[in-house]
Order: C-alpha cells, then structure tokens, then sequence
C-alpha cells in the first residue's frame, strides 16, 4: 500500500484545478495543504494507529478542502439568494463527491459561454457593459479610465459588435473581494436570519370569529386576482432579517454561494458605484462615468438583461429561465391582466425607484374602483331618472317657446324644444347625486394619499427602506465647471466644494421665474386664440350648406375647437420640454435631485396649465360675460363672444373633458410602446437582411441589449407625469364628467402591462437605484387634491344648474314655503330661468337675416334668452331680477359652505388615519429587539466557539470574557 501522505496528495488531486483561483487564494490553499501534510505525518509516524483510521481522517480533511474549493471557484450550486425562481434543470447541486464536481465545473462554464452573460471563461459573470467606437478621439481618457478601473479591482474584458466592427463592448465583472468591500461602504442591507413571527395574544371569542371566517373563506372560490403559486415559482423573496453588510461579521449573514450571495441587481448597482468614482484624468473634477458618457468618451453603459424573455418551453411545465422570463410571464404578459403585480420581482430585477413607481400606479389604480363605481352609478341614476326629470320634460315640450340666435346675423331663431337631445344629455352628468359624487371624490382623493402613506410604509419596511438614506449627493458637473473658483467648506464632509454666491441664485431665479410667467402667458394667448376660433367660426357653421352642420352649429364649433386645442398642447408641449430644460440650466442647480425637482416642477407647470386652460375657459367663463341681447359685450369691439347652448354649459365642459381624455391618453400609450415597438422592428429588420435569422439568434447578450432602447433620459418622469395629469382630470372636473374615473381606471388597467412590457422587452434594463417615496410627486398630489375641492365647488355652484333648480324650488316655485324640493316643486322652472327680449331692440350687426315668420307665420315680436332680466316694458328694461341676487348669494353661499366642510372632513380623515399602520410598528420594534439579541448570540456563539478551538489545540489561554 502506499503511504499516508501519498494518499493524501491522491485525496487533494481528485479536487477540482486551481488554475482558475487568484493569487492569494492559491497561496492560501498551499499553505493550508503543507500545514495538513506536516501535522499528518508526524502523528502517523509517532503512533500506531490504524490504517483504516487514518484513510477516514484524510477523507473527511479532503471534503473540507472540497468545500474550500467550492467557496473560491464559485461553482453554480443552487442558492436561495437569487436563483431560487429559476428552472431547476439550469441548475447543478453542490456535491461532496470530487468527481462530480470535477464534471460540474466543466459543464457550467460551457452552458455560460453560450447565453452570453459571462465572461469567455464562463465563470465571471457579467455585471456591467461600457459600449464605445474605436474612431472615437477620446482614446486617452478611455485608457486613464479603464487602468484606474482594474485598479479599483474590477475584472475586465473587450469584445468587437459582431454588427459593426467600429462598436466595442467593455464587460465587467466585481469579483467577490470587489463587492464585499462596496456593499460594506455602500450600507447594502444583506440577509442575516429568518424572521420570527409571534401573534397577539387574543381573546377567545376573538378566535372563534376568525376560524368562522377562515371557514367561510373556504367555500369560496380563489381569487383570481391572486398570482398562482402552484403552477409558478415562488415569488417572494426570503423572509430574514437584514442588516449592513460587515467583511468583519460575514459569519453573520446566509451565504449559500458568494456568487449569488448579491443578486445581479445588487452587482450592477456597486460597479455604478465604483465607475462614478474613477478618474478619467488628472484633475479634481476629471472624475466619473456620466462625464465620459456626456463627452462621448463612451456611447452608452447598462447592466445586461438575464437572458431571453421568451422560452420555448411553458413555464409552468419547465418553469422560468430566468428572472426576465418569469417577469413576463407573470407581470408583462396580457394574459395576466387582471392578475396582482409581483412587486417583489420587480423590485428585485429593476431596484426600488422602479418598484415604488409601480407599486403607487398599482395601488392608484386600485383605488379608482371605487370611485369608477360611484361614478357610473351617478351616471346610471341619471339615465333611471331621466324620464322623470321636470325640467328636461319641459324643455322637450317647450314648441312655443323661440329663442334668440346664438351669434350675429346667420344664426336663425330656434325652438327651445330643438335643445331636447342636449337637455336629455346633461342630465345624465347633472342630476341630485353629482354633489354627492363630488363631495366623494374629494374625500377620495384624501384617503387615497393618507392609506399610500401607509402602503409606502409597509413597502419601505419590507424593503429594507426605513433606515436608508440618501448619499451626500456629487456636485453636478456643470455647477463646478461654471463656480470652481468660488470655493467653501461643506459642513458635512469638510471638504472645499463651489460655491454659488446668494446674489447669483436670486438673480438667475428671478430669470427663471419670469420664464415661467411667459410661457403660461403664451398658453393664455393660445386659449385666446381658441376663443376666437369658436367666436367666429359658430357663424360660419351657422351658414354652412349642410343641414347637419348648420343645424348642430354650437356642437360642431366645440367639436372641432376641441380637437384643434388638443393639436395645439402637444406641439406646446414639445416646446415647453425644451424651455423648461434651458430654464433649469440656467437656475444652476447643485445637485441631480435638485436639477430633477426644478425640472419635474416646471414641467408640471406648463403641462397642467397647458392642459387644462381650456377646460378652464368652458367651465367658469363661457357664456358668464356675453351681455345680454341688444347689449352684447364684444372682444376687441368686433366679436360677438360666445354663449352656451339653451341646455346649459355643462354639454361642453363633458366633450371638452372626453375628448382630450381619451386623445391624450391613445397618443401617450402609443409613444410609450408603439415608437419604441417601431424603433426595435426596424433595428431587427436591418440585422436580418444583412445577417440572416439563424445568425441574428446567435448574438450575445449584449448585443442584443444594445440594440434595444435607452430608457428615457428624465427616468420615470413621463411615466409620473401622465398619470399625475390624468389624477388631476379624474379629481378637478369630476362633478362636471362623472365618468372620468372609469376612463382613467381602464387606461391604468392597459397602463401597467404597457409599462411592464416596456421595461422587460423593449428597453435596455435600467440601473437598479433606490428610494424611499415617489418624491415631489406628492406634494403635487396633495396640491391637486386641494384644488379639486375648490375647482368642484365652482362647478357646481357656476357650471351646473343645480343651485338655481334649489332656489326656485324652495322660494318661486309651486312648493315654496314648503320645504320641498322633489320633481313636482320643479314645474315652471325652465319658463322661470329664460327672459324675455324684444325683437326690435336688437342691434344693427347683430339682428338676424330671418324674421322667424317660419315658426308663427308672421314676424317675431319677442324671443326669449337664458338669463333673469325684466321684461322690455318694465320700468328698468332688462335689469337684474330678484331672483337673480337670490341665485347669486345662494351659490355664493355654497361654495363657502361646500369648501369649509370638505376640508373639515378631509383633515379629519387625515388625523385618523395614522401614517404608519400599528401592526407595522409593533413588528419593526419587536424586530429591532429580535435583532440586537442575535447579534448578541452570534458573537457569544463565536467566541465560545474560539475558546473550545484553542483549547482543542492547547494553546495558552486567558480567562477572557465570556
């Protein structure tokens, strides 16, 4: 038989090579196999032992170097850190047995090879790619940057396009020692201990509620809502404690495998790390990665996707192949519509940032439910209703009454009773329960942002978001360039940074503010200019050839103004992109987030005030300052201003809000996916005509991710600010258009898969960053809320008919004096609401081509208008009547009193609902304690665990504590 140590050296060479180990470790393993030789040997020689023995004690000291190999090698043994949603069969299992690994390791790196998402080794993955041309000039800057990049320890390696030889692609790789030491400066929080849960102590008859219910639930179907965990893999992420990772306390966290120990997401976002701390040149502020790509140093830079998002295979029979395809499947898919969004998922493969934008759109969208059912049953009440409505009743009945022309000369007179379709029309938006309707929706909106309050907070605690807080951020680089000379301490580092001298920021604000004041004014002029287009062409269509047309003048006018102002926001829009971009430069913010909240501000600004001016217009100030007939009030002494249709303004304030709408949201979910999906076909198209399929299927990864498209350069800003905007269409104008939070809620429905098919298909994945809220978009949602209240207030009060109707119910009509207000107190009302107007009073310019012979066989002698004036004959012709100063401080009246008790019960709801949920607190407070005791048993286990070692080997020993 051979010798002892010979068996040994056979036991060690059944490990896997070490070729493929860096420097230190190779050192370290040699040393650790001459101390094991040197220690077995003597005892073999000194004793008589068995043979059998001493083979036994080999084999259990070559497992442990088996292990060690494990550790250093990095072979792909399955982990519960980031691959447990993956197919199995990519999947190999760790072993104790050496040949197997021996075959492990060679099977592994080939797989790797082909899915291009390792090095050509196979064995360092990659965590970042840097894309860059070869004709660039830049080449000294490259070269400074990518030696002091292999300096920071990052692993490096360059490959041509297969495409375009110009185009070289730089892929990096952390290796272990690399993250370890950034996750420790960076505060990444890394999973220690599974989370122990404990229940509140209850009552029985607490207990006996529950399990009835449990019981109930029982006999109830799934909820399909709900993902299906049986046929899908395990979403969640592991349920432990967490904590700051510390090289000096690794013995603390779950480490199954250092390869998989960060998931990728986490990789990325400590290479970001380290190549926005790289000096590309000599120099204090020649320093970081966005420098070079604004230079054009480097074409463009981003973590790679896992692979395809498409397989093959079902997942449900083969299960996912990787995090892209399982996001798909279960989140992007339009099959899975109506299903939750697997916010852990997203959060995992596209950070937090990403995560809490979907998890706000998500729960706004869930919120709308409600409303959207309130909504339509406001809407449905009207249409149950209208056969019983008095006042539409009347106007449908009203033959004999004629009312005069609605602009100068070819407007003809026309019968009240013509108005009936309009009439029918506004009462399905108009009716008893859209003060109800509008008191909800303020209420609505309150509780939606305080129960957010409560839903970030369970997030932030599930996401390790609660203690996190943002880095001392880099001075942007435009700020230093314009004030390096000017320098003083920072009171947080204690380093010397620019300065920006008071006098300078008030100056270039004072600019900025003035840019703002100019372009809202260039939006009033444009509302001008749409004024004046309704103004003159209602006559035009007046006189049109076509009955249909000149028949239904007032509503083809609002119509076509409509879609012209639609036409004329989004041109404006791109312009005020552009000069709200030169403003915020101008203002020279300090930091990114400072630059991100000025821009995010202006933009809002000159969107909403761009968007909404118009509806604006219709809802408070057409048809209020016309004058009255023979005494029209003109613009520029020459037009005639507008007057609302005999049914009232509110028809128009319906189309104007319908129509932009809808327009506006079909033209934003058409720029969001249909111009990237154009984008992305087109680049396809050209790769197969000069590439062929089969050779197109064969591109790497990071070609593959090159070719899609960069996510948008304001992050999720357009994302925020449509939905912002169109929070703002569901809230203000609500009470004149109840069924804008259906549309709003069906839009969000196709909304999120949009968005998700985006991310995941068609765009490069974008760096995994974190947050802790939606940022200033909050405060615009509170502000939002408030003005809803006023904006509905005078909608109800102006716009609508509804306080004239209660006045004349509970003062002039039959049922005065009697504290009624039902349908049979409304007879007469319409007769009530009109005045009376004498036919030759009427002005040179604007008396009529017609006569009106046609409707009585002789000439008109009076027509009636929507107004409370006196008669022609009365002592003061055409005076405010008494009942129009009742109607006026009765709306006066309900505005201060609808205003003054929805805020009541809006800061009330906000006192009650308290920010953080209680059971949320308890378990963050029971989890601080569960975590300081850990802590506090992990380092006692070491210790004694020391103390037995050193007393195992008879080394000296102090009576050290514990």
């Amino acid at each position: 038989p051979e010798s002892p140590s010979t068996g040994f050296s056979t036991a060690l060479s059944q490990t896997p090579s070490i070729s493929s180990i860096s420097s230190e470790g190779r050192e370290d393993l040699q040393v650790n196999r001459l101390e094991t030789q040197i220690w077995i040997k003597p005892d073999i020689e000194k004793t008589d032992v068995d043979f059998s023995e001493i083979l036994n004690a080999i084999q259990e000291i070559a497992k442990d170097v088996n292990i060690f190999f494990d550790e250093l090698e990095g072979v792909n043994s399955p982990s519960k850190d980031d691959d447990s949603l993956l197919h199995h069969g990519n999947l190999t299992s760790t072993s104790d047995d050496a040949s197997r690994l021996e075959v492990v390791g060679e099977e592994v790196p080939d797989k790797n090879k082909a899915n291009g998402l390792y090095f050509r080794d196979g064995k360092c993955r990659i965590d970042y790619i840097l894309v860059y041309r070869k004709s660039n000039p830049q080449t000294e800057k490259r070269e400074v940057f990518e030696r002091n990049i292999r300096a920071e320890g990052l692993q490096m390696e360059k490959e041509s396009s297969l495409t375009n030889s110009d185009i070289i692609f730089v892929k990096l790789h952390a290796p272990w020692e690399v993250l370890g030491k950034y996750a420790e400066l960076m505060n990444v929080r890394m999973p220690f201990r599974r989370k122990i849960y404990y229940l509140h102590r209850r009552y029985k008859f607490m207990n006996r509620i529950e399990k009835q219910i449990s019981r109930f639930r029982g006999w109830l179907p799934r909820k399909p809502m709900k993902l299906d965990k049986e046929t899908l893999p395990d979403l969640e992420e592991n349920d432990c404690y967490t904590a700051p990772f510390s090289q000096q306390r690794i013995h603390h966290f779950i480490i199954h495998n250092k390869d998989t120990f960060f998931n990728n997401a986490t990789r990325s976002r400590i290479v970001h790390h380290i190549l926005q701390r790289v000096k590309y040149e000599e120099g204090k502020n020649k320093i970081g990665l966005n420098r070079l790509l604004s230079n054009g140093s480097y074409e463009a830079a981003f973590p790679l996707h896992e692979g395809s998002y498409r397989s093959k295979n079902s997942i449900k029979t083969h299960g996912a192949e990787n995090h892209r395809h399982l996001l798909y499947e279960c989140w992007a898919s339009w099959g899975v519509w109506y299903k939750y969004q697997p916010l852990d998922l997203v959060r995992r493969y596209f950070g937090e940032k990403i995560g809490l934008y979907f998890a706000w759109l998500g729960w706004y969208t869930g919120m709308l439910f409600p409303a959207a059912f309130i909504g339509l049953f406001v809407f449905l009440y009207g249409v149950t209703t209208l056969n019983h409505c008095q006042v539409s009743k009347e106007v449908c009945q009203a033959t004999d009454i004629i009312m005069c022309p609605i602009c100068d000369k070819y407007c003809p007179f026309m019968r009240l009773s013509d108005s009936c379709v309009y009439a029918k029309v506004t009462h399905l938006f108009d009716n008893g329960a859209t003060v109800f309707f509008a008191v909800f929706m303020a209420v609505w909106a309150t509780v939606f942002l305080e129960f957010w309050k409560r839903r970030r907070a369970v997030i932030a605690y599930d996401w390790d978001l609660i203690d996190w807080e943002e880095e001392e951020e880099e001075i942007r680089p435009q700020f230093e360039a314009k004030y390096s000379k000017k320098e003083r301490m920072n009171p947080i580092s204690g380093k010397p940074e620019p300065y920006q001298a008071f006098a300078d920021k008030c100056s270039r604000l004072i600019v900025s503010a003035s840019g703002i004041f100019f372009m809202i004014c260039v939006v009033i002029a444009a509302v001008f200019g749409i004024v004046i287009y309704r103004v003159v062409t209602v006559s035009t269509f007046a006189a049109f050839k076509w009955a249909l047309i000149r028949n239904n003048s007032q509503v083809a006018t609002t119509g076509t103004a409509v879609c012209i102002n639609f036409c004329i926001i989004m041109l404006l829009n791109v312009l005020y992109e552009k000069v709200a971009l030169f403003l915020t430069n101008l203002e020279q913010p300090r930091t990114e987030s400072e630059w991100e909240n000025s821009f995010t501000l202006k933009m809002f600004l000159f969107q909403f005030v761009n968007l909404n001016s118009s509806t604006f217009y219709i809802a408070f100030f057409l048809g209020r300052f016309t004058g009255h007939p023979g005494a029209y009030l003109r613009l520029i002494n020459r037009w005639r201003l507008e007057e609302c249709h005999p049914s009232g303004c509110l028809i128009d304030l319906c189309m104007q809000m319908g129509i932009i709408m809808v327009l506006k949201q079909t033209w934003n979910n058409f720029m969001e996916l249909g111009y990237p999906l154009i984008q992305n076909w087109w680049t396809r198209r050209k790769l197969r005509q000069e590439y062929g399929t089969q050779r197109k299927t064969s591109f790497p990864q990071w070609e593959k991710d090159y070719n899609l498209q960069p996510m948008n350069a304001y992050g999720l800003f357009d994302e925020y600010l449509e939905m912002i905007l169109q929070f703002g269409f569901t809230t203000i104008f609500v009470a004149a258009f109840p069924l804008a939070p259906l549309l709003a809620l069906l839009n969000n429905i196709i909304e999120i898969r949009l968005d998700a098919y985006k991310f995941v298909t068609q765009w490069r994945r974008p760096l995994a960053s974190r947050a802790k809220d939606i940022g200033i978009w909050y405060g615009i949602l509170e502000g939002i809320g408030i003005l809803s209240v006023i904006t509905n207030a005078f909608v109800i009060a102006v716009t609508s008919d509804f306080i004239p109707r209660l006045v004349y119910a509970y003062k002039y009509g039959p049922c005065a004096g009697q504290g009624e207000a039902g349908q049979k107190c409304m007879v007469g009302y319409v007769n009530a609401s009109l005045s009376v107007f004498l036919v030759s009073d009427f002005e040179n310019r604007s008396e009529p081509t017609s006569n009106g012979s046609e409707f009585s066989g002789s000439p008109l002698k009076y027509c009636r208008y929507r107004d409370y004036r006196d008669p022609p004959h009365s002592p003061v012709p055409y005076g405010y009547t008494l009942q129009f100063w009742h109607v006026l401080a009765a709306r006066l009246a309900f505005i201060i009193v609808f205003e003054h008790l929805v805020f009541c019960i809006k800061h009330l709801i906000s006192y009650l609902i308290p920010d953080l949920p209680k059971d949320l607190r308890d378990r963050m407070r029971r989890e601080k304690y569960l975590i300081q005791e850990m802590m506090y048993e992990a380092e006692l286990e070491r210790l004694q665990k020391e103390r037995k070692e050193r007393k195992k080997n008879g080394k000296s020993y102090h009576n050290e504590w514990p």
